[in-house]
C-alpha cells in the first residue's frame, strides 16, 4: 500500500508562497538576513529555490514580505539616499512615518508589541532595523557603523513604538513636518555626526 502523502517538492501554488513566508521566518530568526540563504530557505519550506524568485523577486522581497514591509527595502534605501548626506536623516523620518501611517502602524506595530514577549518577534525587529538601514549606513562609510545602527534603530523603534502602540498624544498628532524637524537632528548625528565617544 502506497503513502497517500505527497513526496517531494510542493506544487507552485498559493501553497508555496505561504510555506516559503513560514520558513523565511523561521530562518530570518534563527540566521539573520546575512546569514539566511535562499536554498536554506527554500529547503526548510520543500520548495525549488527559484520559486523565491518566482513569488518574491528575490530575498530582500521575500523578507519584506515575510516582515509585512508595504514597501521593499530597495525602494527605501534609494528614496533615503537620494538626496544632500546632511539631509538622510529627515528622509528617514519622513519616509518611515508616510510608510507605516498609511497602514496605521501595520506589522512594524505588531512586531513593536511582540518583541517584548517573543525571543522570534525580537530578532526580527532587530533584522527589519539591520536590512533596512545597515546597508545605508554602511554606505556612508562612516566610523562605528555598527553602534551608530544600535543608537539610530533605538529612535526610530522608539519613535514607531510612541506613534504606532503606545499611540503617546503628542507623538500622535504631531505632523510629518514637526517630527522630521525635532527627531532628524538626533538621528542625523548617530548617522554621520560625532558620538563624542571617550
Amino acid at each position: 500500500m502506497t503513502d497517500p502523502k505527497r513526496r517531494g517538492r510542493r506544487p507552485a501554488g498559493e501553497d508555496t508562497r505561504a510555506a516559503l513566508l513560514a520558513a523565511a521566518r523561521e530562518v530570518f530568526t534563527e540566521q539573520g538576513f546575512d546569514g539566511a540563504t535562499v536554498r536554506a530557505i527554500a529547503a526548510r519550506a520543500e520548495v525549488d529555490p527559484a520559486m523565491v524568485n518566482h513569488w518574491f523577486g528575490g530575498k530582500q522581497g521575500l523578507f519584506a514580505a515575510a516582515v509585512e514591509l508595504p514597501v521593499t527595502p530597495e525602494w527605501i534605501r534609494e528614496t533615503v539616499l537620494s538626496g544632500p548626506v546632511d539631509q538622510i536623516a529627515v528622509r528617514v523620518v519622513r519616509t518611515f512615518i508616510t510608510t507605516w501611517d498609511n497602514s496605521g502602524g501595520g506589522s512594524f506595530a505588531t512586531l513593536v508589541r511582540s518583541a517584548a514577549t517573543q525571543e522570534s518577534a525580537a530578532q526580527m525587529l532587530k533584522q527589519f532595523i539591520s536590512v533596512l538601514f545597515g546597508g545605508i549606513i554602511r554606505e556612508l562609510g562612516v566610523d562605528q557603523p555598527e553602534l551608530r545602527l544600535g543608537l539610530f534603530g533605538s529612535q526610530l523603534a522608539g519613535l514607531g513604538l510612541a506613534r504606532y502602540v503606545l499611540r503617546l498624544d503628542s507623538i500622535v498628532d504631531a505632523d510629518i513636518d514637526t517630527l522630521a524637524a525635532t527627531i532628524g537632528p538626533t538621528l542625523q548625528r548617530y548617522l554621520t555626526g560625532d558620538l563624542n565617544l571617550p
